[in-house]
């Protein structure tokens, strides 16, 4: 892509703020929304739960990147929580796509985050992006998520859903939180370890969403994962040996749903999500493997 002015949502994020450094590293004009006011021309004031968007400040940009939205494992889900995480993805979604909506020269492309959430648990079954959504609170989340950004498709606006899977990165999301429990040498399966995990490398994720914006082919959802989903006991395996730690310990099922309440069903549910887009559209991964993408987090 050549040198082209990008906002970016969720730039303070895991994988935002590693896209932002891609981009900027690569001489793009990234601009920032933030929830106060802007200090220069890199920054868009927003309030993604008012539903508020400077689009004056959106003006010129080439793409728009959503990755905006509260964390979902970094807090027990609680009816407060879950609306926190439903309201900052859906009405900052819609913001968004009516402020590029009403642009007089639009974006060329807008890609906004989703998650394999959307496909529930889908057993030994692999999956791709036509299958339907699941049944429960995630895939019921991420498909008002993706409702969100109608106005952005109606308006005519390339707009493309990056389905992410589990992000291998040292800090930040799910795994930066299983690296010190390995560490430490307390990592062990989940459960009875046979769940299929879809992950994907942070590099991986970053340079996918790349391709998203640059691939005017694509459009609608795309799988975010690398292509062999792997069971929890084989993560569990790997985790041990790159660390060169035991991995004696098993988390019980029941021990999980105390611990973690109503999000146990999705630690110990299994998602065997494949890229089939991503792969068919010429996208090649540089950490496919489960012990690649470890060890590129490390």
């Amino acid at each position: 892509m050549e040198r082209s002015r990008i906002a970016v949502a969720g730039a303070s994020g895991l994988i935002g703020s590693a896209l932002v450094r891609s981009l900027v590293s690569d001489g793009h004009e990234v601009v920032r929304l933030v929830r106060r006011a802007a200090r220069g021309g890199d920054e868009v004031c927003w309030d993604p739960e008012r539903q508020y968007v400077d689009a004056a400040g959106l003006a010129g940009c080439d793409a728009v990147v959503n990755l905006a939205g509260a964390g979902v494992g970094d807090h027990r889900w609680t009816d407060a929580y879950k609306k926190t995480m439903r309201d900052g993805r859906v009405l900052g979604t819609a913001a968004l796509a009516e402020a590029v909506a009403s642009l007089d020269t639009p974006p060329r492309v807008f890609v906004c985050g989703s998650a394999i959430g959307f496909y529930g648990h889908t057993g030994e079954k692999a999956v791709d992006e036509s299958a339907p959504p699941g049944d429960g609170f995630l895939p019921e989340l991420c498909v008002a998520w993706e409702e969100a950004a109608a106005a952005a498709q109606e308006a005519g606006i390339r707009t493309v859903f990056a389905r992410t899977g589990m992000v291998v990165a040292r800090r930040g999301g799910a795994w930066g939180r299983l690296f010190p429990l390995f560490k430490a040498g307390l990592g062990g399966r989940l459960g009875d370890g046979r769940q299929y995990w879809s992950f994907i490398a942070l590099h991986d994720e970053v340079a996918a969403l790349r391709h998203l914006m640059d691939t005017e082919s694509l459009s609608g959802p795309v799988n975010l994962t690398a292509p062999q989903p792997v069971r929890n006991r084989e993560i569990t395996a790997v985790m041990g040996r790159v660390l060169h730690r035991p991995t004696p310990f098993a988390v019980p099922a029941p021990v999980l749903r105390v611990v973690l309440g109503e999000m146990a069903g999705d630690v110990l549910g299994s998602a065997r999500v494949v890229p089939e887009r991503l792969l068919e559209s010429g996208f090649s991964f540089a950490f496919p493997g489960i012990e690649d993408a470890v060890r590129a987090a490390l």
